[in-house]
Formats: structure tokens, C-alpha cells, sequence
């Protein structure tokens, strides 16, 4: 059984031998969902995601990485004055959100480049021989027996997939390896990407269409972080062990294919290290690879540390009590942020933002104000403070 959704020009293919993920995020941030409200809401009439849809605005599947949820939030903030531009020009209405859409499509956005564009065929069938897989490995009715034939890949070659496979197998490839005589081979840049171009272009398997799926549970990928001795030698924004690098940092920001060619590439090293302080070397099934990432991938979404009282230096710093007041304090041209109601979550004050933004920045045009702009961790702050007056109301 197989079934396709399509949304955005965003397609994933799921199937019923081997779906071994679930959602990324939690039920309120689902990036599948956000895939539909991308489309649902016009975003895609302005936007494309890697080279389909508008053309009016950045293609959002190729913005540089990392983008972070406060990233991806400050981002639609600081560009609105220039989006409401176009759209008025364009006759496009302004799309309002509600918490879960917003949560949703921020989830899309953060994933766009999760997975990478298709690589050079040609380039992988030049690896396959130059880094000596075609020695141990057959594919297409060409190379060695003494490995699998990677026909398999044809339909199963989710890097993730990969990843498990090159971790679970590679001790036994390194010693048949040594036998032959062969240097351990590295991927660099595309390298593996390309390589797997070129191993599903010659299969001659006629299997279903290629399995992609989103990353997995970050609940259960935590887990495991624990009961596979992950932490043992590194750590998580700071928590953990220190022999090897603390996996939430900014610039570990790794698509699958990077995840798989550094889980290969590293292998040895990390291999001598469990040895030499006696940790068995644990087994990963594809399924728990995928939590694993998904994990670590959740962990880099909420980045950036948010300060409420930092937050609200900036509001009077970039001009927000101007419009806005403050318990009666400030300006009376936006309602009193004290007296705001529903901002009792993330999603909910930047839904608030982009919904109210539109209004506040016909209003800062007329006025002549300056459009504020916010950097991510500004953002951050600035949101744990509106969140707070929210929590407080509430109370």
C-alpha cells in the first residue's frame, strides 16, 4: 500500500514496508501540515521551494543554513513591510494565521532543506570505483560479491537509512577492507550525495518509488541518546560528555546526506574511543537513526536562549512603546500589551505579530516610523516577554 501527499509542490513519498518515522515536532508543529498551509495560504504564489513555485519573493527552500524557530520568525517579521508592498501590488489578500498554522508552517520552513537536492549521476559512478566500493559492492549487474548488492538503495535510499547501515556494518567493512588491501575511504561535500545518485540510477531493482520520510520522534530520539551511550561522549547544549563535540551546536547544522557521511568518516575514531573505555558499540536500527536526528535536530530548533526581561528592554528600545503601551504607559496608538489576551504559547505571540503586522506597518509607513528589525535572539527575548504579559493576564 502506498500514498502520496502533495502539497506546495512538496512531495513525500511514504510506504507501508518501511515507514520508520513519525512527525518531527510535536502534534502542534507538524511540518507536513505546514507543507499544506504554505499552499493553503498563498504563500507559494510569492515563494518558491527549490526552483518551484513564485517568483516574487527568496526561493525558502534555498536560504542558508541554520534557521532556527526565532530565525525563521524574525525573518517574517523583518521582511513584512516589503511583503504587504508586493502584495497590495499584486492584489494577493493578506493571509491570517492562527497558532497551529503558524506553528505548522514554521515546522515546514525549518525542514525545507532536510533533505538535499538529487546528486551529479555521473560524478557517483566515478566514486563508486575511485573510492573502491565497486570492489566489495555490486549494483546494477557491476562489481564485487563480497559486500551486499546496493541494489536495495533503489527504493531504501533514505540517507538515514544509509547512516544506520554504514554505522551497524562498518567495523566488519573496515576489517574486509584491511584484508584487500584498500584505504578506508572518506565522503567529502557532495561526495556521498552523489554517490547515491549513481547507485539508484544502476539498479536494476523494480521496486516502488524511493522512500522519504520525515526525520522521526525527538521524544524517542532523546531516549536513545541515553540508553545507547550517546551522552557518554557527547553532550547536548552542554549536558553530556566532552569527548566528542556538543552535537546542538550552530554549526553542526548537517542535512541527512552530511549526518550519514560524518557518521562514516568518524566512525574510526569514535570506534577507538568506546573501545578504550570499554562501551560496547551500540546497534542502531533505521528506525532509531531517524529519532536520533530528529532529536538533535529538535534541540537546534529552539536555539536561541530567550530572557522575558531582555525582551522588555527591547520593546522600549526598538520603539514598540511608541505605538503600544505598557500598563498605560506609552503610546495610545496600538492596544495596551498588559491587557493582550491568547499569547499564552511561542506560536501564539508570532501569530499575533504576523496577523497585527500588516496593520502596524500601514501605520509605521504613514507615520514615517522605522520598520523595527530583530535578530534572531532579539526576537527570542522579545517573545518570552509578550509571552509572559500573556501568562499574566491569564492569572
Amino acid at each position: 500500500m502506498k500514498w502520496k501527499v502533495v502539497a506546495a509542490s512538496v512531495l513525500l513519498l511514504w510506504g507501508s514496508q518501511a515507514a520508520f518515522a513519525q512527525s518531527l515536532f510535536t502534534p502542534t508543529q507538524d511540518p507536513l501540515a505546514g507543507s499544506r498551509v504554505f499552499g493553503a495560504k498563498g504563500c507559494v504564489k510569492c515563494h518558491a521551494v527549490n526552483g518551484v513555485g513564485g517568483k516574487v519573493g527568496p526561493d525558502l527552500g534555498r536560504i542558508p543554513r541554520p534557521r532556527s524557530f526565532y530565525e525563521l520568525a524574525a525573518g517574517m517579521w523583518n521582511h513584512l513591510p516589503k511583503m504587504a508592498e508586493r502584495m497590495r501590488e499584486l492584489g494577493i489578500a493578506r493571509p491570517q494565521l492562527d497558532p497551529r498554522e503558524t506553528g505548522d508552517l514554521i515546522g515546514f520552513l525549518y525542514t525545507l532543506d532536510y533533505f538535499d537536492p538529487p546528486g551529479n549521476v555521473e560524478n557517483g559512478r566515478r566514486l563508486f570505483t575511485e573510492k573502491k566500493c565497486i570492489v566489495c559492492h555490486q549494483t546494477g549487474g557491476t562489481g564485487g560479491v563480497v559486500g551486499p548488492n546496493l541494489d536495495f538503495l533503489r527504493q531504501f535510499g533514505s540517507p538515514i537509512l544509509i547512516a544506520a547501515e554504514l554505522w551497524n556494518h562498518g567495523p566488519a567493512m573496515a576489517e574486509a577492507m584491511r584484508a584487500k588491501g584498500i584505504v578506508r575511504p572518506t565522503f567529502k561535500d557532495t561526495e556521498l550525495r552523489d554517490l547515491i545518485a549513481y547507485l539508484k540510477a544502476a539498479s536494476q531493482a523494480h521496486a516502488e518509488e524511493p522512500l522519504y520520510v520525515l526525520p522521526g520522534r525527538a521524544d524517542e530520539g532523546q531516549r536513545l541518546f541515553m540508553d545507547k551511550g550517546c551522552i557518554l561522549c557527547h553532550s547536548v547544549r552542554g549536558e553530556g560528555g566532552r569527548v566528542g563535540p556538543d552535537l546542538a551546536e550552530r554549526g553542526l547544522n548537517w542535512s541527512l546526506t552530511q549526518f550519514a557521511a560524518a557518521m562514516w568518516n568518524k566512525a574510526p575514531a569514535m570506534m577507538k574511543e568506546m573501545k578504550a573505555r570499554t562501551i560496547s558499540v551500540p546497534r542502531l536500527q533505521a528506525r532509531e537513526m531517524a529519532d536520533l536526528v530528529a532529536y538533535l535536530y529538535s534541540v537546534r530548533y529552539f536555539a536561541d536562549p530567550a530572557d522575558a526581561r531582555k525582551g522588555r528592554e527591547l520593546a522600549t528600545a526598538k520603539g514598540c512603546l511608541g505605538c503600544h503601551s505598557l500598563g498605560g504607559t506609552g503610546g495610545k496608538v496600538g492596544p495596551d500589551l498588559a491587557k493582550a489576551k491568547g499569547l499564552d504559547s511561542t506560536v501564539a505571540v508570532i501569530t499575533a505579530l504576523w496577523n497585527h503586522g500588516f496593520i502596524m506597518a500601514e501605520r509605521a509607513e504613514r507615520r514615517q516610523v522605522a520598520w523595527p528589525q530583530f535578530r534572531p535572539e532579539e526576537m527570542a527575548h522579545l517573545v518570552a516577554f509578550l509571552q509572559s504579559l500573556g501568562r499574566a493576564e491569564a492569572r
